[in-house]
């Protein structure tokens, strides 16, 4: 009884909060770096999203040290205006999906969140493959329930390949399961994760890409030429590690540029992001409130260009020891 009036509460006031966010005009576009739509459907973003895999516990494995503290991050995040939320089943396994809904079920109108499929963390915590028809169709249903959904927005098909970098090699048979999903209606639309140039060409043919989702920062730049030919098509693209990932980033370009403006290095990083093409949307993750803030507070960042021209200079610099 004790557990059912405070989850009761929660909702209540979950919900008392949406209702005054949606009356309100706090929330300008600007803020989050402005809106993008995902083509040929319906779906519209703020650029600044934000990254659930680390809610999850350490390694990305089991559930997190702090659940409320995991709990409050989402709440303030959708508070804040984020309505593109990045996930996967495989975090955790299951953890991410179901802290989602615990914190913002039932969702709010214009919610879009986007889960992955094609790996799989068996008992030994490493990520493994998981790419047969049967294991893309289990993680839809996973996903599904995990979530509370009855259909999910955007699957991206993530391609395993060698550690955080893509490699070549067909992904026709995988597209193809998630096609068929998406003609069962389990799925609304598809894209593909830590793909080439020619991977992505070679979904293209099978079923319409909504989004394509790759590492790329300051310091690792070797999706140039995908990013502009994705934004002639009107296509998003999604880095993760946007601030580098398990190996953050450093430099002293960054962080000089960041003392001049009075900002974080990881906040120049973001906006830089955002300065590059507007068809970037952001996914940065956190566990804390605090550094949520500071990652959303990067849309109000203005870049001038002698600043930018300094920060595409950290591409070419030696990495640290």
């Amino acid at each position: 009884m004790l557990y059912f009036v405070k989850t009761l509460s929660w909702r209540i006031g979950y919900a008392c909060l949406m209702s005054a966010l949606e009356g309100s005009n706090t929330m300008s576009k600007a803020k989050l770096g402005g809106r993008f739509t995902f083509p040929g459907t319906s779906l519209t973003v703020h650029r600044i999203g934000y990254g659930a895999m680390q809610l999850a516990g350490p390694g990305v494995w089991g559930p997190p040290k702090d659940p409320d503290g995991a709990v409050a991050v989402l709440r303030e995040a959708v508070a804040a205006g984020v309505n593109h939320i990045d996930t996967s089943d495989y975090y955790g396994p299951h953890v991410t999906n179901r802290i989602i809904r615990q914190a913002l079920g039932p969702y709010p109108a214009g919610l879009v969140i986007v889960t992955k499929l094609g790996g799989r963390r068996p008992p030994d915590k490493s990520w493994q493959p998981a790419i047969s028809p049967e294991e893309l169709t289990a993680g839809v249903h996973d996903n599904l329930r995990n979530l509370g959904l009855e259909a999910l927005d955007v699957v991206n098909y993530r391609v395993m390949g060698s550690g955080h970098g893509p490699e070549e090699g067909s992904i026709a048979a995988q597209v193809t399961v998630l096609a068929d999903l998406r003609r069962k209606g389990l799925i609304r639309h598809i894209g593909v994760s830590n793909v080439t140039a020619a991977q992505v060409a070679e979904a293209q043919a099978i079923t319409d890409i909504v989004c394509v989702q790759n590492n790329y920062n300051l310091a690792y730049r070797h999706d140039d030429a995908l990013i502009d030919d994705l934004a002639r098509q009107g296509i998003p693209y999604v880095p993760f590690f946007p601030l580098g990932g398990f190996t953050p980033l450093q430099s002293s370009t960054l962080s000089n540029v960041a003392g001049r403006l009075g900002s974080t290095p990881m906040q120049v990083a973001l906006a830089w992001l955002l300065h590059r093409s507007p068809n970037i949307l952001l996914i940065p993750g956190t566990s804390s409130v605090v550094h949520l803030r500071e990652n959303l507070a990067a849309g109000q960042l203005t870049l001038s260009p002698e600043t930018l021209a300094e920060l595409d200079g950290i591409a070419a610099e030696p990495v640290p020891d």
